[in-house]
């Protein structure tokens, strides 16, 4: 038997099973940034009685590379309090050793300070949670690309992104769509309130629609409004068919009842940024969708917080 063969017989280790889901979503943005973790890597004792250790200390993670350890925490004071305990009594005993007390909200900045991800400390203090992992849109917008090319099988459809926020949804879409399409691009800005779906075009197409298969390509639909406004244009052109395809859609803010023929996922009614998504051109460059911390959104302007659709 080949030593191959061996190997790939050779049993597989064991899925790690986390005591709470703060540390599988913390294992989650490590394992993003390629960051090695050891979860629970051993006990340190900190009090014995009678030469039997009565007291030991186990944290969540040991980072290698960054030589560290990591003992997360939540909000629950009494729990903190424990552990702010044990930490310092595992740094009097070990002083040579790293450890870091870690809130979830915390998680980003942590990241940051160490050189992973593409965060300032402004803008990783600014963010809630991480909504949709890297993984999960990497696997939903591959399934949409394949449904999209099933459906348009015998066609080449023409897809119209609108700027800016779905550039990298866009990029992606396509690269898992399996037939030729052609692209362009719209800009286009809401005035009147966001409930208004007054709108103005500000980068008109470039493609001829007459006779051709459109998918409109939406970063997030809120409302409905402005979607419904520029749908109705886009028919006045004359296309064979116009279907859309959003990568995130807020229904509980719907007004009008506009027909979304490819949803990526549904979403609460929160704030969110990341993958294509700013405020006020941050966060765009995150490889995941995020909500933002609401007391430091109530901080900035409330007019640009309304983001058109």
């Amino acid at each position: 038997m080949s030593a191959q063969a061996d190997e790939d017989e050779s049993p597989k280790p064991a899925p790690v099973r986390f005591a709470h889901e703060s540390e599988e979503e913390f294992a989650r943005l490590l394992d993003f940034y390629g960051v090695a973790w050891q979860y629970e890597p051993r006990s340190f004792p900190l009090r014995e009685e009678d030469a039997r250790v009565v007291e030991a200390f186990t944290p969540d993670f040991y980072l290698p590379a960054l030589d560290l350890y990591v003992e997360l925490t939540t909000l629950k004071q009494s729990l903190v309090t424990e552990k702010h305990r044990k930490v310092r009594r595992f740094q009097e005993r070990y002083p040579e050793l790293q450890v870091k007390l870690l809130h979830r909200a915390d998680y980003l900045s942590l990241l940051a300070k160490y050189g992973f991800g593409p965060f300032s400390e402004l803008e990783a203090a600014s963010i809630h949670e991480v909504l949709i992992s890297a993984s999960e849109l990497e696997r939903r917008v591959g399934e949409l690309g394949t449904q999209i090319s099933r459906d348009y099988r015998d066609e080449q459809p023409l897809l119209i992104g609108v700027l800016r926020g779905v550039t990298c949804f866009m990029a992606d879409l396509m690269r898992h769509i399996s037939l030729p399409v052609s692209i362009d691009f719209m800009a286009i800005s809401s005035y009147g309130g966001a409930e208004s779906g007054a709108v103005r075009i500000v980068k008109d197409l470039d493609e001829p629609l007459e006779g051709r298969p459109v998918i409109v390509v939406e970063d997030i639909v809120d409302t409905g409004m402005t979607l419904n406004t520029l749908l109705a244009g886009l028919w006045l052109r004359r296309p064979a068919s116009v279907k859309v395809c959003a990568l995130l859609d807020k229904r509980v803010r719907r007004l009008v009842d506009v027909p979304i023929d490819y949803v990526g996922f549904e979403i609460p009614d929160e704030f969110v940024v990341g993958y294509g998504l700013d405020f006020r051109q941050k966060f765009r460059n995150l490889p995941f969708i995020a909500t933002l911390k609401r007391e430091w959104l109530m901080a900035q302007d409330p007019k640009e917080i309304e983001r058109p659709e």
